[in-house]
């Protein structure tokens, strides 16, 4: 799944997926496009650590999450 968050006209964007025998990745590509990957032993981590970077995002004057699951 795909979430993005935008602000003053630049986005960026997390991707959370599973991994199959290797658990869980949060990739983060932020807006000049470079990715960033965390690795998740189980989903509730992973699941945390989303909320946390959105709070952080969201503190940092970025809107959203935008998106769409694919």
């Amino acid at each position: 799944m795909f979430w993005w968050f935008e602000r003053n006209g630049q986005f960026m964007r997390y991707e959370a997926r599973d991994v199959p025998g290797h658990g869980y990745e949060l990739v983060v590509t932020n807006c000049d496009g470079v990715d960033r990957v965390e690795r998740f032993a189980d989903s509730s981590d992973l699941e945390k650590r989303q909320r946390e970077l959105e709070r952080d995002l969201i503190a940092d004057g970025w809107t959203g999450p935008h998106g769409w699951n694919l």
